[in-house]
C-alpha cells in the first residue's frame, strides 16, 4: 500500500478514537488532535491517497499554480478552469483579498525563494510565509497551509509545511499532494533532487458531519493500491512556465470517490 495512506488513515483513526470534541468558527463542531505530523520520501514516493479519490488534475493542480505561479487572489481565474473551491470565500469583486498569492506576488516570494536555491543553498532563512499580520483583517479566509521552510541537503530539496489548521476529510488530502508537487517542481527548475516533504498540521480535524463518510475512508484501509509516479516535462526550466499538461500522475489508481460537505 502507499506510505501516503497508512500515515494519513493512522491519524484519521486516532483522532476519531482519541480526539476532543472542539466548537469551530463554522459552528459545525470538530474532533481534533493537535501536532499531527507526517513525513514523505519524495524519491521513494507520490503521496496521494488510493483509498479515496482526489482530484489531483482539476481542483489540487489549478489552486497550486493559483497561489504560486500566477499568485493571484481573484477567482475567476479558477471559475475560468472549473474550480470552485473559493467561491464561498470570494467578495464582490470575486477576490479573496490580500490573502494566499496576493502575499506571495506583493513580497516577491518564489523568486527570492528560488534565488536563494540557485546562489546560496546553504541559506537557513529560505521560508514561504502568508501569514502577514499586518494584512489579516484584509483576508477574506486567513491561509491554512501558511508556512513552508525550505532546506538542501546533499543536492536534495527538502521543505517542511506548517498548517495552523487541517480539515482532514477534504483539506488535508489535496494540501499534502500540493506540496509535494511544489517540491518537485522547484528542485526541477534549481537542478536539485525532490527530497524530504514534512506536513505539520497543528489542528487537525474532523468535522463531525464527517465522521460517516470518514468511518468509510478508514474501512478501506487494508484495500489501499500502490502510489502513482509523478511525471513532469524535464524542459522546464522557468517556475513560471509549468502549464497543468506539463505534469501528469501516472497509473493513478483509487478505490473511488467520498463525498463530504464543505464547512464555510
Amino acid at each position: 500500500m502507499s506510505n501516503y495512506d497508512l500515515q494519513y488513515l493512522s491519524i484519521l483513526e486516532n483522532i476519531l478514537e482519541n480526539g476532543f470534541q472542539s466548537n469551530d468558527r463554522t459552528g459545525t463542531g470538530t474532533i481534533k488532535l493537535p501536532h499531527q505530523v507526517m513525513q514523505f520520501n519524495l524519491q521513494k514516493e507520490f503521496p496521494i491517497l488510493t483509498t479515496k479519490f482526489v482530484a489531483f488534475d482539476k481542483k489540487a493542480k489549478p489552486e497550486l499554480f493559483w497561489i504560486y505561479r500566477d499568485q493571484s487572489n481573484d477567482v475567476t481565474l479558477l471559475q475560468e478552469q472549473g474550480v470552485h473551491i473559493w467561491d464561498e470565500w470570494a467578495d464582490k469583486r470575486n477576490k479573496i483579498g490580500k490573502a494566499y498569492g496576493y502575499q506571495i506576488k506583493k513580497f516577491k516570494q518564489i523568486d527570492k525563494l528560488i534565488h536563494a536555491l540557485k546562489n546560496n543553498p546553504e541559506d537557513r532563512r529560505m521560508m514561504l510565509n502568508m501569514w502577514n499580520f499586518q494584512d489579516l483583517k484584509k483576508m477574506n479566509l486567513p491561509p491554512c497551509a501558511f508556512l513552508t521552510m525550505w532546506d538542501v541537503t546533499d543536492g536534495y530539496l527538502n521543505c517542511m509545511l506548517i498548517q495552523r489548521s487541517g480539515d482532514w476529510g477534504l483539506g488535508i488530502p489535496f494540501n499534502t499532494s500540493q506540496y509535494a508537487l511544489l517540491v518537485h517542481l522547484l528542485a526541477q527548475v534549481t537542478n536539485l533532487k525532490p527530497g524530504l516533504f514534512t506536513h505539520v498540521i497543528n489542528n487537525a480535524h474532523v468535522y463531525n458531519n464527517h465522521i460517516e463518510p470518514l468511518t468509510l475512508h478508514l474501512s478501506r484501509k487494508d484495500q489501499a493500491l500502490p502510489a502513482p509516479t509523478l511525471s513532469i516535462n524535464p524542459n522546464i526550466k522557468n517556475f513560471y512556465d509549468f502549464k497543468s499538461e506539463d505534469i501528469q500522475l501516472i497509473n493513478y489508481e483509487h478505490l473511488g470517490k467520498i463525498k463530504m460537505k464543505v464547512s464555510v
